[in-house]
């Protein structure tokens, strides 16, 4: 493109070849450490974020192949055709590589005095011409825009060439294979000696997949608030639905009373680190016909809002069956048939104990649970579980349930699987029963549980767990 005069002072100089080049290798080694950057931070597309931070990504590799391309065009300088020189026909322009962003620019000057025009060859390609084709006149420009983008190019040339405003904007064209490209067009009037306009010179660069890379990163943005606004909602009502059925996750349990107290109970929910894992872990009191007390603490495995649901739906089956006077084996048989046949499979692990005041009895079964531990003197133990598989696991699953007599002073520890975090199965139950000396010290079940959360309850957890204890009283 002929050099030109702005209006009011001359063109700038282009910078040093060297200097172009340290900026091509800056440009190149940021671009391969980007690179490097999004190949570790690879994932599967299924989180909403991973998709966004993906797409962004992929926006500044499209944006730094942009740059190594312009400052390219910079060093080599650019290459003209025209009427006079065409590119030649058999030659065409080299495609830009797979993923770029055809950062090539193109440029042009349309002289107002002699109605010519002088085309840069890259601009040919943009555009989507013959290279052996004269360049269109500012008149004949329209024909390859848009029918709707057509008077924001108007707009603008006239913008420039009456009010000699400079051109900063984006029309689409069409291509003679069908093709829309989006074309971002830079220019400024050049003003002869009299102040007049004389010519417009002017910059356009096909931006048609950096703004396809934009609109992914915007798409993905707001597919990740979505995701974040249902995931919150979705939070809010498993927490309101937990607490409308568990008991109060503090102090002690309130039950109603027929008679001298029996059991002084209390319990805990501990939440996950994150506080946005809602599970289904549960616990539960219940006073039954008769003074028999009903106690349990089950696991739905999942987290949500439908898990939560469904650990609301067994608890409420529990309470419903433990009041009709089914023994705890059979509850759990009934309880496995309808995790069975609910329309949504799912696992579950339970105990539930039935404890008769009159003979100190507790009758017990468990599906897949861990086992309640007793306290006795200053020493703990496990009680030797009866067979019972998951709730869920199997068909027609029977569960054998066991009598455990107890005695004054007792204490009685039920929980889940996740209650002391990093450690499961016999090592867990071994730290719990650890605290036998200490519970032997305390006077209520709601010292014994405030010793369990101090204990193990500031420790990173990446489930929720809960702790449900009873003391015999007498």
């Amino acid at each position: 493109m002929p050099s030109h005069l702005s209006a009011d002072r001359p063109a700038a100089q282009p910078p040093g070849r060297g200097s172009v080049d340290a900026l091509i290798s800056q440009a190149r080694r940021l671009k391969g450490d980007v690179d490097a950057v999004r190949r570790d931070a690879q994932e599967d597309g299924s989180d909403p974020q991973g998709r966004w931070q993906r797409a962004l990504y992929d926006l500044a590799l499209h944006q730094l192949d942009d740059l190594d391309e312009h400052l390219a065009q910079l060093r080599d300088g650019p290459a003209l055709a025209g009427p006079a020189d065409p590119a030649p026909a058999e030659q065409p322009a080299p495609a830009p590589a797979r993923g770029s962003l055809l950062s090539r620019v193109g440029s042009a000057e349309w002289n107002l005095l002699t109605d010519e025009a002088s085309w840069s060859g890259e601009l040919y390609q943009i555009l989507g011409r013959d290279p052996a084709a004269p360049p269109l006149t500012l008149d004949e420009l329209p024909a390859l825009v848009l029918d709707e983008d057509r008077p924001k190019l108007t707009s603008m040339v006239t913008d420039c060439l009456v009010d000699a405003r400079p051109i900063d904007g984006e029309f689409r064209v069409l291509h003679p294979d069908g093709a829309v490209r989006t074309v971002h067009m830079m220019g400024e009037p050049v003003l002869a000696p009299d102040g007049s306009t004389a010519s417009m010179w002017a910059v356009l660069r096909d931006v048609s997949e950096l703004r396809r890379s934009q609109k992914v990163v915007s798409e993905t943005h707001d597919s990740l608030q979505r995701h974040r606004h249902r995931a919150q909602t979705e939070h809010r009502l498993a927490v309101e639905l937990q607490a409308a059925v568990l008991p109060p996750w503090r102090g002690s349990l309130r039950l109603p009373r027929q008679g001298p107290e029996t059991l002084d109970l209390a319990a805990h929910y501990l939440p996950s680190s994150t506080n946005a894992r809602i599970g289904g872990d549960w616990y539960d009191a219940l006073q039954l016909a008769g003074g028999d007390l009903l106690l349990s603490v089950g696991d739905l495995t999942g987290h949500g809002v439908a898990v939560t649901s469904g650990m609301a739906t067994l608890l409420g089956a529990v309470r419903g069956m433990a009041m009709a006077g089914t023994e705890p084996g059979q509850l759990l048989s009934w309880l496995n048939q309808l995790l069975d046949t609910t329309a949504q499979p799912a696992l579950g692990s339970t105990v539930c104990c039935r404890y008769r005041p009159e003979t100190r009895t507790l009758t017990w079964a468990q599906a897949g649970h861990p086992a309640p531990l007793l306290f006795r003197n200053g020493t703990g133990r496990r009680l030797s579980a009866p067979d019972g598989v998951l709730l869920g696991a199997t068909s027609g699953a029977v569960y054998e349930q066991a009598e455990e007599p107890l005695e004054a002073g007792d204490l009685l520890v039920l929980h889940t699987e996740q209650l002391v975090p990093g450690h499961h199965g016999t090592e867990a139950v071994n730290r719990l029963l650890d605290l036998a000396p200490r519970f032997d010290e305390t006077c209520t079940a709601q010292d014994c549980v405030r010793m369990v959360v101090e204990e193990f309850g500031e420790t990173e957890r990446t489930d929720d767990a809960c702790v449900l204890i009873a003391r015999v009283t007498h």
